[in-house]
């Protein structure tokens, strides 16, 4: 219920304090009737004075309504403006919330979009891998088959290989002592066979047929190199023998030459009196061991064969 008068309160005011003046003014006239002239005017005085003290009391207290309504409006503003104050901190802080938030949001947009480019790159990739890896068993197995077809050639050229140095052994060894290696054949031309004079390296007339005879048959190889070494029995110094053993390898290489072997296939080298075939200083053992070896070798295979028995 509100506090403050209005108008409609101060009238009935005013009409209560008229009323009660005039009940009073007639009972006044009511007593005092014969007193009149001086009389009257005494009675007008306190008449208006006891309307003046009415209506002061009635506005003094309106006042006093008043001003504690504007107390307790300016509590309500005081109030109301602490409220707002409030209320204002509260938007400033749900605004900063807000915009914290939209932030986190945008981050988190962000990282959605990352993790979206990133699945999509890593699915990219891993296509991209299982391509490569297809392609690289492709080229696995292309290599596999190759790699097979290339084992049955080297059999199949390994056993054309066999046969052909199995027959070829067969004929040099009617003529001289011939027998297999690693690496393919080594043709002995010992006391049997050639024989030098002491101290000498040339080949007499009588075993040109025979060196003949061996080129005619090595014409017939391809793919292959011949290599021909020179030794010494132990007489005479090593740096001798050595000379003379190179000097009797070239003779028969150059004899084999005449023959009709390329020279490009073939390569002399004296070993001296090194690796002897039979050990000891007989006559026998020495006879031996001053000899040329005639090695066959297939050129596919790139290593220089070594004095072997």
């Amino acid at each position: 219920m509100s506090l403050i008068p209005t108008d409609v309160d101060e009238q009935a005011v005013q009409e209560e304090g008229l009323r009660s003046a005039h009940s009073t003014r007639n009972a006044h006239q009511h007593h005092e009737r014969p007193a009149k002239g001086s009389g009257g005017g005494v009675f007008l005085g306190l008449l208006a004075l006891g309307l003046v003290l009415v209506l002061g009391f009635f506005a003094t207290r309106s006042i006093r309504r008043l001003e504690r309504r504007v107390a307790q409006i300016g509590q309500q503003v005081d109030r109301l403006s602490h409220r707002v104050g409030g209320a204002e901190q509260q938007s400033q802080s749900l605004t900063q919330q807000a915009v914290q938030a939209a932030a986190s949001a945008k981050a988190a947009a962000q990282q959605r979009d990352d993790a979206k480019q990133a699945e999509e790159n890593s699915a990219a990739q891993a296509q991209s891998a299982q391509q490569e890896a297809a392609a690289a068993k492709q080229q696995a197995t292309q290599a596999e088959q190759k790699a097979t077809q290339a084992e049955q050639k080297a059999e199949e050229y390994r056993k054309q290989r066999e046969e052909q140095l199995q027959q070829l052994q067969t004929a040099l060894g009617q003529i001289a002592e011939t027998h297999r290696t690693a690496v393919g054949l080594v043709m002995t031309l010992g006391e049997k066979s050639i024989r030098f004079d002491f101290d000498k390296a040339e080949i007499k007339p009588q075993y040109r047929d025979l060196l003949n005879r061996i080129a005619g048959i090595l014409m017939t190889l391809k793919q292959y190199s011949i290599y021909v070494y020179g030794y010494t029995d132990d007489v005479g110094t090593p740096e001798y023998n050595l000379k003379l053993s190179t000097r009797r390898a070239e003779a028969v290489r150059n004899a084999l030459v005449q023959a009709g072997i390329k020279a490009g296939v073939m390569t002399s080298k004296g070993f001296g009196k090194s690796d002897p075939r039979v050990k000891g200083d007989t006559p026998k053992a020495r006879a031996a061991n001053r000899r040329v070896e005639i090695g066959i070798v297939d050129s596919r295979i790139l290593m220089e064969p070594v004095s072997q028995k």
